[in-house]
């Protein structure tokens, strides 16, 4: 089936679906196949459930008129996406970048939604079903549209881009995350730089930190750059601490605002600033963003701020590297909160750099005095150290349920991967 005639059918049906288990009555089903399962198997099964088609690529598979046959199926979805990117004149902000992707792009579209009708990425569906999935959520009414896009590996970035076709791009940062596909740290930044490369080629514009150096040289030859930071900057701000949360002051030529925050540490600052940037591009007035900003309250384990008992925890456990660990763990020794406690999972992906970066994060935390330190995962196993240490979150909770925190301050840290919320359950 040709992607024109397909689209015809998704705009009759514009749900789409790739899981049996969340089949909603309409919609195309997408039978994508992963390393231990065969989608096709399921296409019958997703139109019993209520699906209108299904999308397959095993003819033994297309049993009737609602089975759609297509040499495979993933790259139709990713070509039915870029299909309707196309049909869509407005602008799309593609962001990128190791730490800090998905809170930005949930600022950025809280600012943009004050005045305009603005889609982004649920969640973080940033890979290569996320980004197509995202796209083709993406209604007629759209006024605005802000796409994530992760990559742990070269040309992942460059081929989102072909997908979504941004206008303008945002790069958050390129740290020490997925060294293992990357290669190293001049492999995340060529990675993370094929955003910049693909609007570099299509006239395309950037908002750039100015306080990260190594952006400006990346950025070379971009015509359009709106930069934002603590100084020689198009928009300006410093932070200011209000406790563990970030308050920003923005200044301008005549005034100084500040803006309040209901996020967890300084290291904030840029994903804010990037939102406030990119409201101030788009015509959305200061008062409006300090409203949107003020009432965004992170969840799903971004710096998130919780009690427990008479505990307080900073419950930042989505993801972790060695460039987010570290701004983590200074902001959080940099407080005046009590009784400081450290509950660190291990940072996955790090490949031959694994050892090195968990010895150099002990060193780190060993520079602080702390109440107490727990470190979790095999990745520790062979740092020497006198912390606590446990291979499992799991194991970790049980030894926490008979040594209980009481008045206490915790910092919570870790890769997806170490299941860093399993011991935060364990202060119930």
């Amino acid at each position: 089936m040709e992607i024109p005639q397909l689209y015809r059918l998704y705009l009759d049906n514009p749900l789409v679906q790739t899981d049996t288990r969340k089949i909603q009555p309409g919609g195309i089903f997408f039978a994508l196949s992963g390393g231990n399962f065969d989608g096709n198997t399921f296409a019958a099964q997703a139109l019993e459930k209520g699906a209108t088609y299904a999308v397959v690529d095993n003819d033994a598979y297309a049993e009737n008129d609602r089975c759609l046959l297509v040499n495979n199926v993933l790259d139709t979805l990713q070509a039915l996406a870029r299909f309707h990117r196309q049909q869509l004149d407005i602008p799309f902000i593609a962001i990128t970048g190791s730490n800090g992707k998905t809170t930005t792009k949930e600022l950025i579209a809280a600012v943009l939604g004050q005045r305009f009708i603005t889609y982004a990425t649920e969640g973080n569906l940033n890979n290569h079903i996320g980004v197509p999935l995202t796209l083709l959520k993406i209604k007629k009414d759209a006024q605005m549209a802000v796409i994530e896009m992760g990559a742990n590996h070269q040309r992942e970035i460059a081929a989102y881009c072909e997908i979504a076709m941004p206008d303008f791009g945002l790069i958050t940062n390129c740290g020490k995350a997925h060294l293992e596909g990357f290669g190293g740290e001049e492999g995340v930044r060529k990675g993370k730089g094929e955003l910049y490369d693909y609007l570099r080629v299509h006239g395309g514009s950037i908002f750039r930190n100015a306080d990260l150096d190594y952006l400006t040289s990346m950025a070379a030859g971009i015509k359009t750059q709106v930069t934002y930071g603590s100084s020689n900057a198009d928009y300006l701000g410093k932070p200011l601490m209000n406790g563990i949360f970030l308050n920003i002051a923005l200044l301008t030529r005549f005034t100084e605002t500040t803006l309040e925050t209901n996020l967890a540490g300084e290291y904030n600052f840029p994903n804010v600033m990037a939102a406030v940037a990119i409201g101030r591009h788009f015509g959305i007035p200061v008062d409006d963003i300090k409203k949107a900003i003020a009432a965004y309250h992170p969840d799903n384990s971004r710096s998130q701020w919780l009690r427990k008992g008479n505990n307080q925890v900073i419950l930042d456990a989505y993801n972790a590297n060695p460039t987010s660990m570290k701004a983590a763990i200074l902001n959080f020794a940099d407080t005046n909160l009590p009784s400081k406690i450290l509950w660190i999972g291990g940072m996955k992906e790090m490949g031959a750099h694994e050892l090195k970066e968990h010895r150099e994060l002990v060193a780190l935390i060993a520079e602080y005095k702390w109440e107490n330190v727990i470190l979790v995962g095999k990745e520790f196993k062979e740092v020497r150290n006198s912390y606590d240490w446990f291979e499992t979150s799991a194991e970790a909770a049980d030894y926490i349920k008979t040594h209980k925190p009481e008045f206490s301050s915790i910092l919570i840290k870790g890769s997806r991967g170490s299941k860093m919320e399993v011991m935060l359950e364990s202060l119930n």
